[in-house]
């Protein structure tokens, strides 16, 4: 849960002020488990998370000792936080940018570029990489799965590859591309409710991602048994060309308002020179759709926002806080500074995965799991960008094992597959969450090991 304030005033730990996460949890798990009994699709996103989170804020403002007028200011205080009008600002250009691209071509101009450059022996690790500069361009593993998805089965059937595997394949690329996103909602919620910089997260992602990405290819590519691969036509460099902007314009630090305006643009230019049809009237509208989808997210954020004040002015962040922290110190055997940073960065792991687990959905994660993240993390020493990027990371690790998760539920039913079988070849969320729990400890040993040489 985050409250995105750094000026806390001290308040008593109370046990009572979390009941209105539990009411949202409760109502958001148990719906979504009913109506997986009764065998509906898709069944833990029938129900809205912004709309099953609204009876937790009405709890929050009766469990308030305070007038209820200003309960309620204390609730608008927390929807319209800086950090949290800013999350939604950057989700809105996020949509926008994904529509607008989409539009002009680019995804399927991607996917053109990528089959066009893999060899017959390296088609699964092909897939993957395609996969993954997509969904880190659009910042979307569930836009990228529906581009992705359909071309892959059909590589797949015409190869006579295992479709299990390569739906896997997908989903692998698809979560990669989705942790390091610097326009992915994962990485907003991360780097927003841990006040750093993307270009911090990303660097810090990029030295855990990259060793369990190669990992996952090297399986992949083991098992590439295809003997053909599908033609493609000629390369379409200029509907390419938004997607590697924004990257480059990323990582470069540029701020994400600027780099998202100007993908923006340049997308809806790219359309308007290639597309006939394509006008000025008909480019506002793809941006208006491109909110649109960043509807439920936005508004969530911001209720959650509000319900994160309430319930640290009443005690339920400091009791959680001081819970996990209790568990930090117990864990922590020598109780020194190193044992007790490890400690927090695996608490932080650990803390975000049950919400993932409960709620099916990774960003929803990050933002229930924020504020306590953040305030472990400054309690014991741990670097926000290395807070952000360990939330972000294990958030897609459980996304991409679930087998309720939307993503796998999608391939699942693009490829036929049960759920199982798809999670089962998901290589490279297995090995994203070894590489980060090694990373954990190595760190932590290096720490140490500096720490006693200045001694």
């Amino acid at each position: 849960m985050s409250s995105f304030d750094n000026n806390k005033a001290t308040v008593a730990p109370s046990a009572i002020a979390l009941l209105p996460l539990l009411v949202f949890l409760a109502l958001f798990i148990g719906v979504g488990t009913y109506l997986t009994i009764q065998g509906v699709d898709f069944a833990f996103y029938q129900l809205p998370a912004p709309i099953a989170v609204l009876p937790a804020v009405v709890l929050a403002l009766l469990l308030s000792k305070e007038k209820l007028n200003r309960a309620i200011e204390q609730f608008l205080k927390g929807v319209g936080h800086p950090d949290i009008i800013a999350m939604c600002m950057i989700y809105l250009l996020a949509g926008a940018f994904a529509t607008v691209a989409k539009a002009s071509g680019g995804v399927d101009a991607t996917v053109n570029l990528g089959l066009s450059a893999i060899p017959t022996s390296l088609i699964l690790p092909g897939i993957f990489l395609i996969s993954a500069f997509i969904a880190t361009a659009m910042g979307t593993s569930m836009g990228t799965i529906a581009a992705v998805a359909p071309v892959a089965l059909g590589i797949s059937e015409s190869a006579g590859m295992s479709l299990s595997l390569t739906a896997g394949v997908v989903l692998s690329g698809a979560m990669f591309g989705d942790n390091l996103s610097i326009i992915s909602d994962t990485t907003i919620a991360a780097t927003r409710s841990q006040g750093c910089e993307m270009r911090d997260k990303f660097k810090e992602n990029v030295k855990i991602a990259v060793p369990a990405a190669l990992v996952a290819m090297a399986i992949f590519a083991f098992n590439s048994t295809a003997t053909q691969v599908p033609q493609t036509e000629s390369v379409e460099w200029l509907k390419v060309l938004p997607y590697l902007t924004i990257l480059i314009l990323a990582v470069s630090g540029v701020n994400v308002f600027v780099v998202l305006t100007i993908g923006i643009l340049f997308a809806g230019t790219v359309s308007l020179v290639s597309i006939d049809e394509y006008a000025l009237t008909q480019f506002g509208q793809d941006i208006y759709e491109g909110f649109g989808s960043m509807q439920e997210i936005f508004l969530l954020s911001m209720l959650i926002g509000g319900l994160s004040e309430l319930m640290r002015r009443q005690g339920g962040l400091a009791f959680l806080t001081e819970l996990v922290s209790k568990a930090i110190r117990k864990f922590g055997s020598s109780h020194s500074r190193q044992e007790n940073c490890r400690a927090s960065e695996l608490g932080i792991a650990g803390l975000v995965s049950m919400v993932n687990t409960c709620t099916a959905n990774n960003t929803v994660a990050i933002i229930v799991s924020g504020g306590v993240a953040r305030e472990l993390a400054e309690t014991n020493n741990v670097s926000p960008r290395r807070s952000a990027s360990l939330l972000d990371i294990f958030s897609c690790v459980v996304q991409g094992i679930l087998p309720y998760g939307a993503q796998v539920l999608l391939l699942g039913s693009i490829f036929g597959l049960s759920p199982l079988a798809v999670i089962s070849n998901s290589y490279y969320c297995f090995a994203l969450a070894i590489s980060a729990i090694v990373s954990v400890f190595i760190k932590q040993s290096a720490v140490a090991t500096e720490h006693q040489t200045e001694s």
